[in-house]
């Protein structure tokens, strides 16, 4: 709720409330989500996988707007049946807080000390980093459900963890080959592509 307040915080809802187009880019964002994150498959209760897409949604969006559509994509998740109420709050501090976070740091982290490239946008901000939040969301996940009792570790790693290598490239495609069609054919949908930085004099 601290990290929720601070993004509804900081978030200028003047010029927000004034942009339609943003407007219907943050809900439609959102409502992507929705069959993205319904299309889940596991072999245990509690430990089904599915692909984030939270990688394009924080460079898109930014940290602060990504954080509540990401909210509002949980709960209609949640309404539909797909996931529990009752783990609602781990699902929204490990499945949206902690990998919006990450994703947006290393975005940051690029931005300051990689060379500001078009490439380097797309591969490191975008593909690379995308396979990572998946990999720290996942074992995120495997730590709670082990702490919280739910499953013995040795269930986890074998019905959970063991999948990741399976679900790493596929979201780093999926979030890759996103981030490259927004910033060719709407490079003003995404708040973290700057002309001057990434195409302009290179």
């Amino acid at each position: 709720m601290v990290v929720l307040a601070i993004a509804v915080r900081g978030v200028d809802w003047r010029a927000w409330l004034a942009d339609k187009s943003r407007q219907h880019l943050c809900f439609g964002a959102a409502i992507a989500l929705v069959p993205l994150w319904m299309l889940q498959a596991g072999i245990k209760e509690g430990l089904e996988v599915h692909f984030l897409g939270l990688t394009t949604l924080a460079l898109v969006l930014g940290w602060r707007l990504s954080q509540l559509m990401a909210l509002l994509s949980l709960l209609l998740v949640t309404v539909f049946g797909v996931e529990s109420w009752n783990e609602f709050g781990a699902n929204l501090l490990l499945g949206v807080i902690l990998p919006i976070g990450v994703s947006y740091f290393v975005f940051l982290l690029t931005y300051s000390y990689l060379y500001r490239h078009l490439f380097v946008y797309i591969f490191v901000a975008g593909f690379f980093n995308a396979a990572l939040t998946m990999a720290v969301k996942i074992l995120a996940f495997a730590g709670y459900m082990t702490w919280s009792g739910q499953y013995p570790w040795q269930t986890v790693l074998d019905n959970y963890v063991s999948i990741l290598p399976l679900l790493l490239f596929p979201e780093a495609l999926l979030n890759g080959m996103a981030i490259t069609l927004l910033v060719v054919f709407r490079p003003q949908w995404v708040c973290t592509f700057y002309d001057r930085d990434y195409l302009i004099n290179k």
